[in-house]
């Protein structure tokens, strides 16, 4: 059976010494979240993660959830307590201000905890995920009186969230909506429609659950004009706060899914159930891409805690696996064979996610800083650098992510051999639960799209210029250090791989569009791999300046020799993807559709 163990050194380096949390103690609930809150937060989330959570996701993926005939869902066995300690526990208001019961502490510092969820169980880290995200949509632009009544009841996990875009006509296009809503004498509106695709769209862990429903008004603009955004309950509420009878949402059937079988994935029907307006009329997908975004840097942590657990299984089973010798002789001498981690293969393997996981998790916790100076700040400059900075990495991260993910999870389940094919391991739960989150919340080829088409060249490239500024500030401030030369050399090569890609696009897309199609997915991976090396970079600069300090720490020196790894063997790909983006669309949408 497989195991899981948060990586808790790894995120305490990341937190004190590479980003140096204390510094920023001078924003609202920063000097909250002193060192030894921080470390006593994380134990408790890895204890959390490791004894309730992780136990549960191979007999939850066993079970699945159960609709029963009056359409009530059941979560699989050991769920709800499950929720109930994480309820207790005042996990699901970390980050969540204080006013509505939450304890305001760092983005930063929840993002870290919600990793090791994932990694223990993402079909069960699904139902707080996307709670809150939809408290995150209510904050910003919802009414005192929405915040009032549903937030506080959020934080302490007696209801939940959901987020109700797709239905069986339309996906990414939402224009295409045609859930409708009725404004009625006072000011509610009667919402009437089928919304499928939805995660935790019924279950039996809270007493309510607040969906957050795109609908059109009668009579709007059609297109993605038209469209607002709604907050329906389940259950009605009285007016003095408690519940009343049921609000005309139903589930009709949960969908049958290649993976995380124990969140339900709904198909709602809305009965002219009552909502109100969040935000205003025609507005919608401007309060909905608030969650939408909090659940696209999710979906992308998801893809690294599928990674994270997938090597660590596959780590320990290449220690014990006795299968051949050493090309350089045997080395376990009184074996039969030797353990396959002696071989270079295995190793290119198990390296190459690796060095994957502890970049990507270092840009997580980047970007989640940049969120908590969005928010909290009261420097405008600073706040407009960092949601700059969220913009234009937030495809990035879904996407990539995601996408390597994926891969690394199928490599993790490759050095099982036939076992890994075999349910009873569990490595295989982990590669059809991360083909998913390249799927939802934004395809990962929109993401592209979104990024090549809109986040570029949004306020004159003011987002990426300010990026390059950055990395070839950091390159040239070590520019003399030679230690440092192995890591800055590949990095500055490939930061030229990406200006010449940007510029590549400047020039040949407004002409014709369908260059910057084709080049999408390719110069988000660009983009994403010269991410990862300047956080490999950051992380070899401290490394190296502890070891000086401390001398002899096998961490540090491991973490030195993966980013070597990651600067010889990975980043040197930024030279392919350049290549295929300068080839242009041409071949590409050469033959008719026919052809196909």
């Amino acid at each position: 059976m497989p195991t899981y163990r948060a990586p808790v050194e790894d995120v305490s380096f990341l937190l004190n010494d590479v980003f140096q949390i204390d510094r920023y103690n001078n924003l609202p609930g920063f000097s909250d979240a002193s060192a030894d809150v921080r470390s006593a937060i994380i134990d408790e989330a890895a204890k959390f993660s490791e004894q309730v959570l992780q136990p549960l996701n191979h007999s939850g993926d066993l079970e699945g959830c159960t609709r029963h005939d009056d359409g009530r869902v059941s979560t699989p066995k050991g769920f709800k307590d499950a929720f109930k300690q994480l309820a207790d526990g005042g996990w699901l208001g970390l980050s969540a201000p204080a006013e509505f019961g939450g304890q305001g502490l760092p983005v930063s510092l929840s993002q870290t905890v919600n990793e090791f969820m994932m990694s223990a169980n993402m079909a069960f880290s699904m139902y707080p995920g996307l709670t809150q995200g939809a408290m995150a949509a209510l904050l910003v632009h919802g009414s005192p009186e929405q915040k009032k009544t549903f937030v506080p009841k959020m934080v302490a996990g007696q209801w939940a969230g959901t987020m109700n875009l797709t239905e069986p006509q339309c996906g990414t296009d939402l224009g295409l909506m045609r859930t409708k809503a009725v404004k009625q004498a006072d000011g509610t509106y009667k919402i009437t429609g089928t919304k499928i695709f939805i995660s935790g769209g019924e279950q039996d862990l809270t007493e309510n659950i607040v969906h957050l429903v795109l609908a059109r008004i009668e009579g709007a603009p059609a297109g993605i004009k038209g469209v607002s955004l709604f907050v329906v309950p389940k259950k009605t509420i009285n007016a003095d706060g408690s519940l009343g009878a049921p609000n005309g949402v139903s589930c009709g059937s949960i969908e049958e899914k290649m993976g995380i079988h124990g969140n339900s994935t709904c198909v709602l029907n809305f009965d002219n159930a009552v909502g109100t307006l969040v935000g205003e009329e025609n507005k919608g997908m401007a309060a909905m891409f608030v969650m939408m975004n909090e659940a696209r840097l999710g979906v992308g942590v998801q893809g690294l805690s599928q990674s994270e657990v997938a090597y660590q299984n596959a780590a320990a089973y290449a220690r014990d696996r006795l299968q051949g010798r050493a090309l350089t002789g045997p080395q376990a001498k009184d074996k039969p064979a030797d353990p396959i981690i002696v071989h270079p293969d295995v190793r290119r393997t198990l390296m190459s996610i690796r060095a994957f996981n502890e970049a990507a998790r270092a840009l997580v916790v980047w970007t989640s800083l940049k969120s908590d100076l969005a928010h909290r700040s009261d420097d405008q400059k600073e706040r407009q650098a960092a949601d700059d900075h969220m913009g234009l990495l937030t495809p990035v991260i879904k996407a990539m992510l995601t996408d390597q993910g994926f891969a690394n999870a199928v490599s993790a389940q490759q050095m099982f051999g036939g076992h890994g094919y075999i349910v009873e391991t569990g490595v295989e739960q982990f590669v059809r639960d991360a083909r998913i989150a390249m799927i939802y919340e934004g395809a990962n080829g929109i993401q592209a799209l979104d990024l090549v088409g809109r986040k570029l060249g949004r306020d004159g490239g003011r987002a990426i210029t300010a990026f390059f500024n950055e990395v070839t500030a950091f390159a040239k401030e070590n520019g003399a250090n030679e230690a440092m030369k192995p890591y800055l050399a590949p990095l500055t090569a490939s930061v030229q791989h990406l200006q010449q890609a940007t510029m590549w696009l400047m020039q040949n897309a407004m002409a014709k569009p369908d260059n910057a199609g084709a080049a999408s997915t390719d110069y988000l991976h660009l983009f994403g791999l010269v991410t990862l090396g300047y956080m490999w970079a950051r992380m070899a600069k401290v490394a190296q300046d502890k070891l000086a300090e401390s001398g002899e720490q096998p961490y540090l020196k491991a973490k030195l020799v993966t980013g070597k790894f990651f600067m010889e063997r990975m980043l040197p790909e930024t030279s392919l993807r350049l290549s295929r983006i300068q080839a242009g669309a041409d071949t590409m949408m050469e033959l008719p559709g026919e052809a196909f």
